[in-house]
Protein backbone atom coordinates (compact mmCIF):
# COMPACT_ATOMS: atom_id res chain seq x y z
CA UNK A 1 0.00 0.00 0.00
CA UNK A 2 2.88 2.31 0.27
CA UNK A 3 3.52 2.37 -3.88
CA UNK A 4 1.53 2.15 -7.05
CA UNK A 5 -2.03 2.87 -8.02
CA UNK A 6 -3.88 4.25 -4.97
CA UNK A 7 -7.68 3.70 -5.45
CA UNK A 8 -7.60 0.05 -7.23
CA UNK A 9 -5.83 -0.41 -4.08
CA UNK A 10 -8.38 0.71 -1.89
CA UNK A 11 -10.78 -0.79 -3.92
CA UNK A 12 -8.99 -4.10 -3.90
CA UNK A 13 -8.75 -3.91 -0.43
CA UNK A 14 -12.22 -2.63 0.53
CA UNK A 15 -13.95 -5.55 -1.54
CA UNK A 16 -13.20 -8.11 0.87
CA UNK A 17 -14.08 -5.40 4.16
CA UNK A 18 -17.43 -4.81 2.16
CA UNK A 19 -18.17 -8.67 1.46
CA UNK A 20 -16.67 -9.62 4.98
CA UNK A 21 -19.19 -7.67 6.50
CA UNK A 22 -22.42 -8.59 4.39
CA UNK A 23 -21.62 -12.76 5.49
CA UNK A 24 -20.99 -11.02 9.10
CA UNK A 25 -24.55 -9.82 9.03
CA UNK A 26 -26.27 -12.60 7.63
CA UNK A 27 -25.46 -14.56 11.20
CA UNK A 28 -28.04 -12.14 12.78
CA UNK A 29 -30.21 -11.24 9.39
CA UNK A 30 -30.26 -14.91 9.02
CA UNK A 31 -32.02 -15.39 12.49
CA UNK A 32 -34.23 -12.93 11.80
CA UNK A 33 -35.64 -13.68 8.49
CA UNK A 34 -35.60 -17.76 9.37
CA UNK A 35 -37.41 -16.96 13.00
CA UNK A 36 -39.56 -14.38 10.99
CA UNK A 37 -41.00 -16.78 8.46
CA UNK A 38 -40.71 -20.19 10.55
CA UNK A 39 -41.57 -19.40 14.06
CA UNK A 40 -43.75 -15.69 13.73
CA UNK A 41 -43.82 -12.16 14.20
CA UNK A 42 -43.58 -13.05 18.34
CA UNK A 43 -40.24 -14.51 17.94
CA UNK A 44 -38.95 -11.98 15.08
CA UNK A 45 -39.54 -9.25 17.70
CA UNK A 46 -37.63 -11.17 20.23
CA UNK A 47 -34.65 -11.29 18.22
CA UNK A 48 -35.40 -7.51 17.35
CA UNK A 49 -35.42 -6.38 21.15
CA UNK A 50 -31.85 -8.20 21.88
CA UNK A 51 -30.40 -7.26 19.04
CA UNK A 52 -29.63 -3.96 20.01
CA UNK A 53 -27.65 -5.11 23.52
CA UNK A 54 -26.10 -8.08 21.47
CA UNK A 55 -24.36 -5.93 19.37
CA UNK A 56 -23.18 -3.39 22.13
CA UNK A 57 -21.36 -6.44 23.51
CA UNK A 58 -20.45 -7.65 20.02
CA UNK A 59 -19.15 -4.37 18.42
CA UNK A 60 -17.64 -3.09 21.81
CA UNK A 61 -15.33 -6.50 20.79
CA UNK A 62 -15.00 -5.67 17.04
CA UNK A 63 -14.25 -1.56 18.07
CA UNK A 64 -11.03 -3.10 20.75
CA UNK A 65 -9.54 -4.97 17.85
CA UNK A 66 -10.10 -1.97 15.74
CA UNK A 67 -8.22 -0.05 17.89
CA UNK A 68 -4.95 -2.53 18.15
CA UNK A 69 -5.75 -3.23 14.42
CA UNK A 70 -4.36 0.79 13.93
CA UNK A 71 -0.92 0.15 15.94
CA UNK A 72 -0.27 -3.38 14.12
CA UNK A 73 -0.67 -1.30 10.22
CA UNK A 74 1.75 1.41 12.01
CA UNK A 75 4.45 -0.99 13.24
CA UNK A 76 4.07 -3.09 9.70
CA UNK A 77 4.35 -0.09 7.67
CA UNK A 78 7.55 1.31 9.30
CA UNK A 79 8.70 -2.82 9.02
CA UNK A 80 8.82 -3.38 13.21
CA UNK A 81 8.08 -6.82 13.11
CA UNK A 82 9.50 -8.11 16.41
CA UNK A 83 7.17 -4.87 17.81
CA UNK A 84 3.90 -5.94 15.68
CA UNK A 85 4.28 -9.32 17.52
CA UNK A 86 4.90 -8.07 20.98
CA UNK A 87 1.54 -5.65 20.06
CA UNK A 88 -0.79 -8.69 18.98
CA UNK A 89 0.29 -11.16 22.11
CA UNK A 90 -0.37 -7.97 24.07
CA UNK A 91 -3.49 -7.26 22.50
CA UNK A 92 -4.18 -10.87 22.18
CA UNK A 93 -4.00 -11.35 26.52
CA UNK A 94 -5.51 -8.08 27.26
CA UNK A 95 -8.29 -8.46 25.14
CA UNK A 96 -9.11 -11.85 26.16
CA UNK A 97 -9.17 -11.13 29.71
CA UNK A 98 -11.53 -8.24 29.26
CA UNK A 99 -13.79 -10.49 26.80
CA UNK A 100 -13.91 -13.37 29.43
CA UNK A 101 -15.37 -10.63 31.53
CA UNK A 102 -17.90 -8.91 29.57
CA UNK A 103 -19.30 -12.68 28.91
CA UNK A 104 -19.77 -13.19 32.89
CA UNK A 105 -21.63 -9.90 33.41
CA UNK A 106 -23.57 -10.00 29.96
CA UNK A 107 -25.38 -13.49 30.64
CA UNK A 108 -26.16 -12.28 34.50
CA UNK A 109 -27.50 -9.27 33.16
CA UNK A 110 -29.40 -10.10 29.94
CA UNK A 111 -32.74 -9.94 31.55
CA UNK A 112 -32.62 -7.14 33.68
CA UNK A 113 -31.14 -4.71 31.00
CA UNK A 114 -34.51 -6.17 28.67
CA UNK A 115 -36.91 -5.33 31.07
CA UNK A 116 -35.28 -2.18 31.41
CA UNK A 117 -36.07 -1.43 27.78
CA UNK A 118 -39.93 -1.80 28.86
CA UNK A 119 -39.81 -5.49 26.50
CA UNK A 120 -43.20 -6.63 26.26
CA UNK A 121 -43.94 -9.34 28.63
CA UNK A 122 -44.95 -11.98 25.57
CA UNK A 123 -41.34 -11.66 24.27
CA UNK A 124 -39.33 -11.26 27.10
CA UNK A 125 -38.15 -15.13 27.60
CA UNK A 126 -37.32 -15.70 24.33
CA UNK A 127 -35.33 -12.57 23.81
CA UNK A 128 -33.43 -13.80 27.28
CA UNK A 129 -32.93 -16.65 26.24
CA UNK A 130 -31.22 -15.89 22.45
CA UNK A 131 -29.09 -13.07 24.12
CA UNK A 132 -27.49 -15.10 26.88
CA UNK A 133 -26.46 -17.73 24.21
CA UNK A 134 -24.89 -14.84 21.24
CA UNK A 135 -22.99 -13.32 24.58
CA UNK A 136 -21.92 -17.13 25.89
CA UNK A 137 -20.24 -16.75 22.06
CA UNK A 138 -18.13 -14.07 22.59
CA UNK A 139 -15.01 -15.75 22.89
CA UNK A 140 -15.03 -16.90 19.75
CA UNK A 141 -16.01 -13.45 18.04
CA UNK A 142 -12.82 -11.96 19.78
CA UNK A 143 -10.74 -14.75 18.64
CA UNK A 144 -12.35 -14.38 15.34
CA UNK A 145 -11.43 -10.76 15.32
CA UNK A 146 -7.94 -10.21 16.32
CA UNK A 147 -6.53 -12.56 13.93
CA UNK A 148 -8.72 -10.86 11.18
CA UNK A 149 -7.21 -7.56 12.42
CA UNK A 150 -3.52 -8.76 12.52
CA UNK A 151 -4.22 -10.33 8.71
CA UNK A 152 -5.79 -6.91 7.65
CA UNK A 153 -3.05 -4.66 9.14
CA UNK A 154 -0.81 -6.48 6.82
CA UNK A 155 -3.14 -5.71 3.73
CA UNK A 156 -4.58 -9.17 3.61
CA UNK A 157 -8.38 -8.37 3.84
CA UNK A 158 -9.30 -11.73 1.79
CA UNK A 159 -8.58 -14.81 4.07
CA UNK A 160 -10.48 -13.81 6.82
CA UNK A 161 -13.22 -13.73 3.79
CA UNK A 162 -13.26 -16.83 2.85
CA UNK A 163 -13.50 -18.05 6.39
CA UNK A 164 -16.69 -15.65 7.03
CA UNK A 165 -18.49 -16.72 4.06
CA UNK A 166 -18.11 -20.31 5.11
CA UNK A 167 -19.15 -20.39 9.04
CA UNK A 168 -22.23 -17.56 7.23
CA UNK A 169 -23.16 -20.82 4.90
CA UNK A 170 -23.26 -23.22 7.26
CA UNK A 171 -25.10 -20.42 10.19
CA UNK A 172 -27.54 -20.55 7.12
CA UNK A 173 -28.24 -24.63 7.06
CA UNK A 174 -27.67 -24.92 10.67
CA UNK A 175 -30.78 -22.23 11.37
CA UNK A 176 -32.75 -23.97 8.91
CA UNK A 177 -32.05 -27.67 10.74
CA UNK A 178 -32.24 -26.39 14.58
CA UNK A 179 -35.16 -23.91 13.64
CA UNK A 180 -37.44 -25.22 10.81
CA UNK A 181 -36.48 -28.61 11.40
CA UNK A 182 -36.02 -29.35 15.17
CA UNK A 183 -38.62 -26.61 16.11
CA UNK A 184 -36.32 -25.05 18.20
CA UNK A 185 -37.56 -21.77 17.89
CA UNK A 186 -34.80 -18.46 18.76
CA UNK A 187 -32.75 -20.60 21.02
CA UNK A 188 -31.86 -22.52 17.66
CA UNK A 189 -31.08 -19.37 15.74
CA UNK A 190 -28.52 -18.46 18.93
CA UNK A 191 -27.02 -21.74 18.97
CA UNK A 192 -26.87 -21.61 15.29
CA UNK A 193 -24.50 -18.10 15.22
CA UNK A 194 -22.54 -19.64 18.38
CA UNK A 195 -21.47 -22.78 16.36
CA UNK A 196 -20.65 -20.51 13.02
CA UNK A 197 -18.52 -17.86 14.57
CA UNK A 198 -16.57 -20.88 16.34
CA UNK A 199 -16.02 -22.30 13.14
CA UNK A 200 -14.87 -19.15 11.63
CA UNK A 201 -12.57 -18.34 14.81
CA UNK A 202 -10.63 -21.78 14.50
CA UNK A 203 -9.99 -21.70 11.10
CA UNK A 204 -8.48 -18.21 11.49
CA UNK A 205 -6.03 -19.65 14.16
CA UNK A 206 -5.31 -22.54 12.09
CA UNK A 207 -4.57 -20.75 8.73
CA UNK A 208 -2.02 -18.23 10.50
CA UNK A 209 -0.38 -21.55 12.34
CA UNK A 210 0.08 -22.77 9.01
CA UNK A 211 0.55 -20.32 6.74
CA UNK A 212 1.69 -17.23 8.10
CA UNK A 213 5.06 -17.54 9.47
CA UNK A 214 5.44 -13.47 11.29
CA UNK A 215 1.88 -14.55 13.25
CA UNK A 216 3.37 -17.97 13.86
CA UNK A 217 4.65 -17.02 17.87
CA UNK A 218 6.96 -19.40 19.63
CA UNK A 219 5.84 -19.63 23.43
CA UNK A 220 8.66 -17.38 24.35
CA UNK A 221 7.41 -14.73 21.86
CA UNK A 222 3.69 -15.23 23.37
CA UNK A 223 4.52 -12.16 26.11
CA UNK A 224 2.29 -9.42 27.90
CA UNK A 225 4.72 -6.11 26.88
CA UNK A 226 3.52 -3.49 29.52
CA UNK A 227 5.24 -0.95 27.80
CA UNK A 228 2.37 -1.60 24.68
CA UNK A 229 0.18 -1.80 26.89
CA UNK A 230 -0.64 1.94 27.48
CA UNK A 231 -0.89 2.97 23.65
CA UNK A 232 -3.03 -0.29 23.17
CA UNK A 233 -5.64 0.52 25.82
CA UNK A 234 -5.03 4.06 24.99
CA UNK A 235 -6.71 3.06 21.22
CA UNK A 236 -8.64 0.21 21.82
CA UNK A 237 -10.95 1.79 24.56
CA UNK A 238 -11.62 4.74 22.72
CA UNK A 239 -12.51 2.86 19.52
CA UNK A 240 -14.45 0.48 22.01
CA UNK A 241 -15.92 3.15 23.91
CA UNK A 242 -17.14 4.80 19.94
CA UNK A 243 -18.68 1.49 19.43
CA UNK A 244 -20.39 1.31 22.86
CA UNK A 245 -21.53 4.52 22.26
CA UNK A 246 -23.14 3.90 18.88
CA UNK A 247 -25.22 1.17 19.98
CA UNK A 248 -25.96 2.20 23.36
CA UNK A 249 -27.61 4.51 21.27
CA UNK A 250 -29.36 2.27 19.28
CA UNK A 251 -30.54 0.49 23.00
CA UNK A 252 -32.32 3.68 23.93
CA UNK A 253 -33.79 3.97 20.20
CA UNK A 254 -35.07 0.89 20.50
CA UNK A 255 -37.09 1.93 24.45
CA UNK A 256 -38.09 4.34 22.10
CA UNK A 257 -40.02 1.77 19.24
CA UNK A 258 -41.33 -0.46 21.73
CA UNK A 259 -44.02 1.53 23.23
CA UNK A 260 -44.99 1.37 19.61
CA UNK A 261 -46.20 -2.48 19.78
CA UNK A 262 -44.51 -5.89 18.81
CA UNK A 263 -45.95 -5.08 14.99
CA UNK A 264 -43.69 -1.76 15.53
CA UNK A 265 -40.64 -3.69 17.47
CA UNK A 266 -40.74 -6.80 14.26
CA UNK A 267 -40.69 -3.63 11.69
CA UNK A 268 -37.91 -2.24 13.10
CA UNK A 269 -36.01 -5.32 13.70
CA UNK A 270 -36.60 -5.60 9.97
CA UNK A 271 -35.52 -2.10 9.00
CA UNK A 272 -32.47 -2.44 11.45
CA UNK A 273 -31.12 -5.06 9.77
CA UNK A 274 -31.53 -3.46 6.05
CA UNK A 275 -29.95 -0.49 7.49
CA UNK A 276 -27.01 -2.69 8.32
CA UNK A 277 -26.14 -4.21 5.31
CA UNK A 278 -26.48 -0.99 3.54
CA UNK A 279 -24.23 1.03 5.74
CA UNK A 280 -21.97 -1.84 5.97
CA UNK A 281 -20.20 -0.84 2.61
CA UNK A 282 -19.69 2.90 3.85
CA UNK A 283 -18.04 1.43 6.85
CA UNK A 284 -15.80 -0.94 4.82
CA UNK A 285 -14.36 1.67 3.07
CA UNK A 286 -13.78 4.18 6.05
CA UNK A 287 -12.01 0.73 7.25
CA UNK A 288 -9.64 0.43 4.25
CA UNK A 289 -8.64 4.39 4.03
CA UNK A 290 -8.01 3.76 8.43
CA UNK A 291 -5.58 0.80 7.15
CA UNK A 292 -4.13 2.38 4.24
CA UNK A 293 -3.82 5.73 5.89
CA UNK A 294 -1.95 4.21 9.15
CA UNK A 295 0.64 2.22 6.83
CA UNK A 296 1.09 5.10 5.01
CA UNK A 297 2.07 7.45 8.10
CA UNK A 298 4.30 4.82 9.69
CA UNK A 299 6.13 4.53 5.81
CA UNK A 300 6.28 8.39 6.52
CA UNK A 301 4.37 8.83 3.08
CA UNK A 302 2.52 11.92 4.19
CA UNK A 303 1.60 13.03 0.32
CA UNK A 304 -0.06 9.31 -0.47
CA UNK A 305 -2.12 9.63 2.71
CA UNK A 306 -3.14 13.14 1.39
CA UNK A 307 -4.46 11.46 -2.17
CA UNK A 308 -5.87 7.96 -0.12
CA UNK A 309 -8.22 10.14 1.60
CA UNK A 310 -9.69 12.41 -1.63
CA UNK A 311 -9.87 8.44 -3.34
CA UNK A 312 -12.23 7.26 -0.27
CA UNK A 313 -14.19 10.42 -0.13
CA UNK A 314 -15.04 9.31 -3.85
CA UNK A 315 -15.69 5.96 -3.62
CA UNK A 316 -18.08 6.79 -0.35
CA UNK A 317 -19.93 9.72 -2.32
CA UNK A 318 -20.33 7.07 -5.41
CA UNK A 319 -21.78 4.24 -3.64
CA UNK A 320 -23.91 6.44 -1.60
CA UNK A 321 -25.96 7.59 -4.87
CA UNK A 322 -26.30 4.43 -6.00
CA UNK A 323 -27.15 2.76 -2.85
CA UNK A 324 -30.15 5.60 -2.63
CA UNK A 325 -32.02 4.48 -5.52
CA UNK A 326 -31.75 0.55 -4.80
CA UNK A 327 -33.21 1.25 -1.16
CA UNK A 328 -35.83 3.86 -2.33
CA UNK A 329 -37.55 1.43 -5.38
CA UNK A 330 -36.55 -2.17 -3.25
CA UNK A 331 -38.00 -0.72 0.00
CA UNK A 332 -40.90 -3.29 -0.14
CA UNK A 333 -39.59 -5.98 -1.55
CA UNK A 334 -36.88 -5.71 1.38
CA UNK A 335 -39.17 -5.35 3.83
CA UNK A 336 -41.15 -8.41 2.48
CA UNK A 337 -37.59 -10.74 2.72
CA UNK A 338 -38.06 -10.63 6.32
CA UNK A 339 -41.83 -10.85 7.31
CA UNK A 340 -43.60 -12.82 4.54
CA UNK A 341 -47.35 -12.34 3.72
CA UNK A 342 -48.39 -12.19 7.36
CA UNK A 343 -47.16 -8.86 8.22
CA UNK A 344 -48.73 -6.57 6.29
CA UNK A 345 -48.72 -3.78 9.21
CA UNK A 346 -45.14 -4.79 9.76
CA UNK A 347 -44.60 -4.54 5.78
CA UNK A 348 -46.14 -0.83 5.90
CA UNK A 349 -44.56 0.25 8.78
CA UNK A 350 -41.13 -0.56 6.89
CA UNK A 351 -41.80 0.71 3.61
CA UNK A 352 -42.09 4.07 5.55
CA UNK A 353 -39.28 4.01 7.19
CA UNK A 354 -36.66 2.89 4.42
CA UNK A 355 -38.51 5.30 1.84
CA UNK A 356 -37.26 8.30 4.47
CA UNK A 357 -33.86 7.07 4.70
CA UNK A 358 -33.09 6.44 1.22
CA UNK A 359 -32.63 10.16 0.65
CA UNK A 360 -30.28 10.39 3.99
CA UNK A 361 -28.12 8.10 3.12
CA UNK A 362 -25.10 10.21 1.85
CA UNK A 363 -25.10 11.69 5.34
CA UNK A 364 -23.01 8.39 7.13
CA UNK A 365 -21.16 8.33 3.61
CA UNK A 366 -19.59 11.99 4.39
CA UNK A 367 -19.57 10.96 8.69
CA UNK A 368 -17.41 7.55 7.81
CA UNK A 369 -14.71 8.42 5.53
CA UNK A 370 -14.11 11.37 7.86
CA UNK A 371 -13.84 8.88 10.90
CA UNK A 372 -11.58 6.61 8.97
CA UNK A 373 -9.44 9.90 8.40
CA UNK A 374 -8.80 10.75 12.05
CA UNK A 375 -8.12 6.58 12.49
CA UNK A 376 -5.98 6.92 10.16
CA UNK A 377 -3.86 9.68 11.77
CA UNK A 378 -4.55 8.21 15.50
CA UNK A 379 -6.71 10.37 16.53
CA UNK A 380 -9.26 8.12 17.61
CA UNK A 381 -10.59 10.92 20.37
CA UNK A 382 -12.47 12.59 18.13
CA UNK A 383 -14.15 9.47 16.28
CA UNK A 384 -15.81 8.94 19.73
CA UNK A 385 -16.83 12.85 20.27
CA UNK A 386 -18.47 12.65 16.94
CA UNK A 387 -20.16 9.42 17.55
CA UNK A 388 -21.59 10.15 21.29
CA UNK A 389 -22.93 13.89 19.66
CA UNK A 390 -24.52 12.44 16.73
CA UNK A 391 -26.15 9.38 19.05
CA UNK A 392 -27.47 12.28 21.20
CA UNK A 393 -28.93 14.23 19.25
CA UNK A 394 -30.45 11.05 17.77
CA UNK A 395 -31.27 9.54 21.08
CA UNK A 396 -33.21 13.21 21.92
CA UNK A 397 -35.19 13.19 18.56
CA UNK A 398 -36.33 9.59 18.58
CA UNK A 399 -38.58 10.01 21.82
CA UNK A 400 -39.34 13.26 20.55
CA UNK A 401 -40.90 12.28 16.85
CA UNK A 402 -41.57 8.59 17.40
CA UNK A 403 -44.36 8.75 19.48
CA UNK A 404 -45.94 11.15 16.56
CA UNK A 405 -44.36 9.41 13.14
CA UNK A 406 -44.08 5.99 14.21
CA UNK A 407 -41.04 4.57 12.55
CA UNK A 408 -40.90 7.63 9.95
CA UNK A 409 -39.66 9.58 13.24
CA UNK A 410 -36.73 7.31 13.84
CA UNK A 411 -35.79 8.21 10.30
CA UNK A 412 -35.62 11.85 10.47
CA UNK A 413 -34.09 11.33 13.87
CA UNK A 414 -31.11 9.86 12.08
CA UNK A 415 -30.90 12.83 10.09
CA UNK A 416 -30.81 15.05 12.98
CA UNK A 417 -28.13 13.04 14.49
CA UNK A 418 -25.64 12.77 11.28
CA UNK A 419 -26.08 16.08 10.99
CA UNK A 420 -24.68 17.08 14.34
CA UNK A 421 -22.15 14.67 13.94
CA UNK A 422 -20.98 16.69 10.88
CA UNK A 423 -20.67 20.09 12.60
CA UNK A 424 -18.39 18.85 14.74
CA UNK A 425 -16.48 16.86 12.32
CA UNK A 426 -15.94 18.96 9.23
CA UNK A 427 -14.16 22.05 11.37
CA UNK A 428 -12.21 19.52 13.34
CA UNK A 429 -11.28 17.99 10.18
CA UNK A 430 -10.26 21.23 8.58
CA UNK A 431 -7.71 22.08 11.21
CA UNK A 432 -5.72 18.28 10.93
CA UNK A 433 -6.14 18.88 7.30
CA UNK A 434 -3.77 22.27 6.67
CA UNK A 435 -1.82 20.79 9.12
CA UNK A 436 -1.16 18.01 6.65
Amino acid sequence: MTVGRITPQIIRFAIPLILGNFFQLTYNAADSIIVGRFVGTNALAAVGAAGPIMNIVIFMIVGICLGMSVLMSEFYGAGDYPKLKREISTSFISGGIFTLTIIILGILLSRPILLLMNTPAEIIDDATHYLQIIIFGLIFTFTYNIYASALRSMGNSKTPLYFLITSSILNVIMDLIFVVIFKMGVIGAAVATVIAEAISAFLCIFYVWIRIPILKFKRSEFVFDRSLLRSTVNYSSVAAMQQICLYVGKLLIQGAVNPLGVHSIAAFNAVNRIDDFVLAPEQSIANSSTTFLAINRGAGKTERMRKGFISSFKIELTYSIVLMLGIFFGSYWLTYLFVGNEGENVIVSGVSYLKTMAFFYFLPAITNVLQGFFRGIGKLRVTLNSTFFQIAARVIAAYFLAPRFGLSGIAFACLVGWIVMLGYEIPVFMKHWKKR
